[in-house]
């Protein structure tokens, strides 16, 4: 049986009026555009968790149709395949997040067959050439792999005039990459293989509104057996940095902990041990403090803000300006403003120099400019070179979506913060087979480990099928070897537990 994306060419009929062609002899019916989807599948091997794997690369667009047939968006998907092909096999369902980024990242750093070179030891990847390596790290040796750009990333496209609010939002997204997925099942026969879904950064609220649709579903229900959350966000509030809002510097303070220890600013045995001293005070004395607000006492506070500068690295003075509160893009200025050096974002063991070392922010972000070229270099290489994919597009590698995204869900109003958590819950709750990956990066203030950590404890959530591993790098902990290495085992482990 061929592996390949369904060609699907759905094109509605206009009904032409009855015009009269001798009063309109220009008027003809709108002309639609009709996407023919391409499919390129090509042959491999390698060696991946030590075994030699013969395998099929499938690069090709499935077609989203409406209700009346108009075809509205083309959605890439590329497909890795072990060789001879078995139906009762595992397959795992990857994409990035943004939203409005391209699976580049999950494919060309962590999981896919090939990955590129780039620095481990957070430098920037400079100039080209990055070369294509073989990735020994790809799970292909325990599950096929599929990675989807979603509508508006990658080579994915909306055709035509379809309105952008049809695809660009939380629920709206998660029905269409749920499409993609029952139509891949449907295509290769694979309704009976253990089924992974996973994501990065906003995958994993992907993945969260994803599961929703496959399981919440009651006409063509998926069953998974696992969730990969890589750098978790479910709870936006947690992360929101309002005023007035207290949660997120309660759940930043263990990352800046973690942070001001690797850049020597803060002492301890080691970053564990730190990280959960810092987790303790963060849910105890500091949160209390800082639900007190203006009613905190003196002699407290300076109890809290002696803690807070051990933690932090940052001055008693400078935090007391902060009223104790200090944001992570002033973290990210302040830590090492006496070296000159700001600190980033995505992986604060990234260092930068700023135009100047005044002022609160950071001009740009070290961890994103320092691997962002690599990447895009490597998937248009691998995808129009050796997949043979052709297309004058361009790779959207994080494009600029959140702008236009619907952050809403459940029909709540405009007012209501996300919180996809509640999705993971009733899964769990629903399906007795199905477990959680939790991957963290003790660096990473994009999506804080804590912030993962107090969304999954909510109520309503099973606690005993929540697996936690943490890594020595930030959001892609995938950049250092030794992690990439440590995640690849720990996701394999758990895909052979299911």
């Amino acid at each position: 049986m061929k592996v390949g994306i369904s060609i699907a060419l759905g094109l509605a009929l206009i009904a032409a009026g009855p015009a009269l062609a001798q009063d309109k002899p220009d008027d003809k019916p709108a002309k639609i555009e009709t996407v023919v989807p391409q499919v390129r599948t090509t042959q491999h091997s390698g060696v991946f968790g030590g075994q030699k794997i013969r395998y099929s690369a499938t690069i090709g667009e499935t077609i989203l149709s409406g209700t009346d047939g108009t075809q509205k968006a083309a959605i890439v998907t590329t497909a890795y395949v072990k060789e001879p092909r078995d139906p009762s096999r595992p397959v795992t369902f990857l994409f990035n997040g943004g939203p409005g980024s391209g699976s580049v990242w999950l494919q060309m750093g962590a999981f896919g067959p090939k990955r590129v070179a780039i620095p481990s030891d957070a430098r920037d990847d400079g100039a080209p050439p990055y070369p294509l390596l073989d990735n020994p790290d790809s799970l292909l040796d325990v599950t096929d792999i599929v990675f989807i750009d979603p509508p508006g990333t990658g080579f994915s496209y909306l055709i035509g005039k379809t309105d952008p609010k049809e695809f660009y939002g939380v629920t709206a997204d998660a029905k269409a990459v749920a499409q993609v997925i029952r139509r891949w099942l449907n295509d290769n026969g694979r309704w009976a293989s253990p089924k992974f879904l996973g994501g990065e950064s906003y995958g994993t609220t992907r993945s969260a509104a994803v599961v929703n649709e496959l399981e919440g579903s009651t006409f063509n229900d998926v069953g998974l057996n696992g969730i990969l959350l890589i750098s978790t966000v479910l709870d936006f509030a947690a992360g929101a940095d309002t005023p007035g809002n207290e949660l997120s510097y309660i759940t930043n303070l263990p990352s800046m902990a973690a942070t001001a220890l690797y850049h020597g600013k803060a002492t301890a045995s080691s970053t564990e041990q730190f990280v959960e001293e810092a987790r303790q005070f963060a849910l105890g004395p500091y949160a209390a403090a800082l639900l007190k607000g203006q009613r905190l006492a003196p002699e407290e506070r300076t109890r809290i803000r002696s803690e807070l500068s051990r933690f932090t690295g940052l001055s008693e003075a400078y935090l007391d300006r902060a009223d104790l509160r200090v944001t992570p893009d002033r973290f990210y200025k302040e830590l090492l403003r006496d070296r000159g050096l700001t600190i980033g974002r995505l992986d604060s063991r990234y260092t930068g120099r700023d135009y100047d070392s005044a002022g609160e922010s950071p001009d740009n972000d070290p961890s994103f400019y320092g691997i962002d070229a690599g990447y895009t270099a490597a998937i248009n290489t691998w995808a129009r070179g050796s997949l043979g994919f052709v297309t004058d597009r361009e790779y959207q590698s994080i494009g600029r979506l959140g702008a236009d995204w619907d952050w809403r869900i459940g029909g709540r109003d405009a007012n209501a913060y996300l919180n996809v958590t509640p999705y993971l819950g009733k899964a769990l709750r629903e399906n007795s087979g199905m477990r959680i990956f939790v991957a963290q990066g003790y660096y990473d203030f994009a999506t804080p480990f804590f912030a993962a950590e107090y969304a999954l404890s909510r109520t309503g959530i099973p606690q005993d099928r929540i697996e936690y591993r943490y890594y020595g790098a930030g959001h892609m902990m995938y950049v250092r070897d030794e992690d990439r290495v440590l995640l690849s085992r720990d996701i394999r482990a758990f895909i052979r537990s299911r």
